[in-house]
């Protein structure tokens, strides 16, 4: 969920200039220094995008390896694609939610009852929806409507309500919250179910907290939000940033080199040159108090991409690429592929795609392939259907949500899912590199402070938190020994041409 998005409803650089740039492709193999294991890879790039469920995106994935010769395997994606027999999990009939009794239209509020229509999980065609949202209460909502704090297994039935609540608290065309069920396939993403395909994925990768963008994003380099549930400011007990370290000082301190690269189209930000000062804000590093340092004390490393001459073209190209390097999503330029917001700006998701597959391109086509790990992931999963229940997972610090406003959920009540002990909700994952494993399915469950869990494993750094510290290092999704992929292959141009519209589905 973006920074300008409402609270919720009531329901890296010290550049290594004159480093050896080893050369791409085969010839790499026989010039690279011996290295073992995870040492072979120098580069760690990653990208959280906005919004998308891991079902919602890529649960078709098993009716593409069918489609496009790839041998069948384990994959807990849509159940109505898995063959009927064979390798489980096999074929079910599609999910669904109860849906808004039609009796009770706009502006009442959606209504659930035994009149209720069934809302099965469906194929969308528009490129474009309206915005499903994943905050505190929608999130515990989706988990189960009538026991949203956790005291009994997840029902996961609440997302057509939660989707529909909003549409009418906003105006949307989809009041009957229908957009939740709805799911792409490898002819609408086909850029991402040929990588994914290609090279490694998992089918248990959540989210970190069950709610929105602002948490998650904090977990993402800080393994924490410190309690809070809200972007900072929102309200009196969240109002000072974050003193959380984060995985750059950590990097800073070690003499590791680190990047941030965020795309300054639309934010107001005037250059070329662009001030380091106005780059921050568009990267989440500033809700750290650390963070809000980076312009006067290391202003070289905040950099842009996305811009002609960007600063990521020419670290690729000048053999200055950073060893570990985060890319923020394009929210200002529309390009992170988050659902719309606004029915007057629609958000193209096939647009979003194609970005993010230009930078992961880049990389593929630069002489930094032979050693780099780009992963690919979401911040969260936007309060759109999976099937799949958020895991008990491990708290970072012993922290509570602090910042809930009066009414929210766990506020008159607690359970299970009201502390920082239980996960997101699945999200997308394409691990792509040389050393990835060809068509590759992580069954282990993780959230994706597991990325930070690699950066530490690589560079000897200490965990973060106790997060980050419980997770898997990501070294199943690579085979050292036998790279599949010193030439990468060559994917398709990703589609932009499908439909978009917000005033029907699908």
């Amino acid at each position: 969920m973006r920074v300008s998005e409402r609270v919720g409803t009531t329901i890296a650089l010290v550049l290594c200039f004159g480093c050896k740039v080893w050369p791409a492709g085969p010839a790499a193999a026989a010039q690279m220094p011996a290295a073992q294991g995870l040492q072979q890879i120098n580069h760690i790039i990653f990208l959280a995008q906005e919004n998308r469920s891991f079902d919602h995106y890529l649960g078709a994935l098993r009716q593409y390896w069918r489609q496009h010769g790839y041998p069948d395997q384990s994959f807990d994606g849509l159940p109505q694609f898995n063959p009927k027999s064979g390798i489980p999990p096999l074929h079910g009939p599609a999910p669904q939610n109860s849906g808004c009794d039609a009796a009770f239209p706009p502006p009442s509020d959606c209504t659930i009852d035994s009149q209720s229509p069934k809302v099965r999980s469906f194929k969308l065609r528009t490129q474009c929806t309206e915005n499903t949202s994943p905050s505190w209460n929608e999130s515990h909502v989706d988990w189960a409507r009538n026991d949203p704090t956790g005291t009994s297994p997840a029902r996961l039935d609440g997302f057509v309500y939660t989707a529909a609540h909003d549409a009418r608290a906003v105006g949307f065309h989809d009041t009957d919250g229908r957009r939740a069920m709805g799911f792409y396939s490898g002819a609408d993403l086909n850029y991402y179910y040929f990588m994914a395909s290609k090279f490694a994925t998992s089918d248990r990768w959540f989210s970190p907290v069950m709610s929105r963008t602002h948490p998650n994003r904090e977990y993402l380099i800080a393994a924490t939000s410190q309690g809070t549930v809200y972007p900072i400011g929102s309200n009196q007990n969240d109002s000072t940033p974050l003193t959380a370290t984060t995985i750059f000082q950590e990097l800073q301190a070690a003499g590791i080199s680190w990047k941030i690269y965020v795309n300054p189209t639309n934010s107001g930000c005037n250059g070329p040159p662009y001030e380091a000062a106005c780059l921050l804000q568009s990267s989440y590093v500033k809700s750290f108090q650390w963070g809000q340092g980076i312009p006067q004390n290391f202003p070289n490393n905040i950099g842009t991409i996305g811009v002609p001459d960007s600063d990521f073209d020419r670290d690729l190209n000048n053999g200055t690429l950073p060893q570990v390097a985060q890319i923020e999503p394009a929210s200002n330029a529309g390009l992170d592929e988050h659902p719309t917001n606004s029915d007057t700006a629609p958000s193209q998701t096939q647009a979003g795609a194609a970005y993010a597959a230009s930078i992961v391109n880049s990389l593929m086509n630069s002489s930094y392939w032979h050693d780099s790990a780009f992963i690919l992931t979401y911040d969260e999963a936007g309060g759109i259907y999976d099937h799949v229940a958020p895991i008990p997972a491990t708290s970072p610090d012993g922290i509570r949500p602090k910042d809930l406003l009066p009414g929210d959920i766990c506020t008159q009540t607690t359970g299970p899912t009201c502390d920082f002990s239980y996960t997101g909700y699945r999200v997308p994952l394409i691990v792509v590199s040389p050393f990835a494993r060809k068509n590759y399915v992580s069954h282990t469950p993780a959230d994706y402070t597991a990325i930070l869990k690699l950066i530490e494993a690589r560079f000897s750094l200490a965990a973060l938190t106790n997060r980050d510290a419980a997770q898997m290092d990501m070294t199943e999704f690579f085979d050292f020994a036998n790279p599949t992929w010193l030439v990468p292959p060559s994917p398709p141009h990703q589609k932009k041409t499908d439909s978009c519209y917000l005033n029907q589905l699908p």
